[in-house]
């Protein structure tokens, strides 16, 4: 299929205007490829740095196909979007990266625990939720999940007891977790082409702000022993051949307080995670992903030094139209590299942007770290 491919005049579509289709746009364009955005909201963050942009719901099967029917190749940055046009388009010999198929097992986080769990590749233990008993079967705490759209810890609730099923209980159709003592959150972005050759990335730590549960900071190298590591990157491969697709994975892990490693969950696209390999390694994730979907070479994921990313999240207590404080200041620190999307509207927690510190001590850029996400704010033009 790749044949007919033409490089000098690659048209790419991507399914998705936020933060990640915009740096995988920019990567593209570096490349010289021709890039059609697809997203509901006009101006959106990668249509500003894309060709055009075609203004349309993720479910609008008429847009999809104009997008599809005019690129040579397309991919996405999120995963809820609509699988049957995309299926039905691929059947139909058009190159689409990861494969819907792919796609639609990862979108349903209990059948990927499922696929996981039947490869033989360690989960948490879990059960579907068919009635409200079913809560209750682990026994408190437990961890619900939504089987579908969540992310950025929406569509995930800890419930400490049966006053909390009553109140906080997920409605839509869920399934539960045990919860797992866990010592760190890790991460390993896995890259695979069309001919099975799989490259994973250093495996990074991901911490936390609990009041959301959205990932705070990414260090690289995570703080972990050899073996650690090594079992980590294993995992991961083998999680991400499990579902047999092409393009970028992210998969996150738990490590136990007794030293197991866990599958957490798959991302097929560009992570979060991912975000300081644009500065830290020989090829970023969002290059990586262009060249695994267009069959070109994979890229070397060699990590040339180690760094920090922290994300830039809109302040408490604010909305609208984005407001930065102290940007002087943090760009005076040494080696710091600033990203901000774009989105012309802020609000509390929102990702607005990210900030990648580089240091040959881990511990040092840490500590510039910290004192970037002191120093920087966005503050919307309404307080509320």
């Amino acid at each position: 299929m790749y044949e007919k491919l033409d490089y000098s005049k690659l048209k790419l579509g991507i399914i998705g205007g936020g933060q990640l289709g915009k740096i995988m746009s920019q990567m593209a364009k570096k490349m010289g490829f021709y890039v059609t955005i697809l997203d509901p909201t006009s101006n959106s963050p990668a249509a500003q740095v894309s060709d055009r942009q075609i203004v349309g719901s993720f479910f609008d099967k008429q847009k999809i196909e104009e997008l599809v029917r005019s690129s040579d190749v397309t991919t996405f940055e999120l995963e809820n979007i609509d699988t049957e046009i995309l299926k039905e388009l691929e059947d139909s010999g058009y190159i689409i990266h990861p494969s819907p198929y792919v796609l639609e097992k990862i979108q349903n986080k209990y059948e990927q625990k499922k696929l996981l769990d039947k490869m033989g590749i360690r989960v948490p233990k879990y059960k579907e939720v068919k009635s409200t008993k079913d809560l209750s079967a682990f026994g408190f705490p437990v961890v619900q999940k939504a089987k579908r759209g969540g992310y950025d810890g929406r569509g995930v609730v800890v419930l400490k007891s049966l006053e909390d099923v009553e109140s906080m209980a997920i409605k839509s159709e869920s399934f539960i977790e045990e919860m797992v003592e866990i010592d760190k959150e890790l991460a390993v972005i896995v890259a695979r082409n069309s001919q099975g050759e799989t490259r994973s990335y250093p495996v990074v730590e991901m911490l936390f702000d609990e009041r959301v549960n959205i990932c705070d900071s990414v260090v690289v190298p995570a703080f972990i022993e050899k073996d650690v590591e090594q079992t980590a990157l294993e995992v991961s491969k083998r999680a991400v051949e499990a579902f047999e697709g092409v393009g970028i994975f992210a998969v996150e892990l738990f490590l136990s307080k007794d030293g197991e490693i866990l599958v957490n969950e798959i991302a097929p696209r560009p992570h979060n995670s991912g975000h300081l390999t644009v500065e830290a390694c020989a090829t970023s994730q969002f290059e990586q992903v262009i060249r695994a979907v267009t069959n070109l070479p994979l890229g070397s994921t060699r990590l040339i030094t180690p760094a920090v990313m922290i994300n830039i999240l809109g302040e408490e207590g604010y909305e609208g139209e984005p407001i930065l404080e102290g940007l002087k200041e943090t760009l005076a620190i040494e080696e710091l590299s600033f990203h901000f999307y774009g989105k012309d509207k802020t609000k509390p927690f929102r990702k607005m942007g990210h900030m990648t510190i580089l240091d040959e001590s881990v511990k040092n850029a840490l500590k510039k770290a910290e004192q970037a996400s002191k120093t920087l704010k966005v503050k919307g033009s309404k307080k509320i």
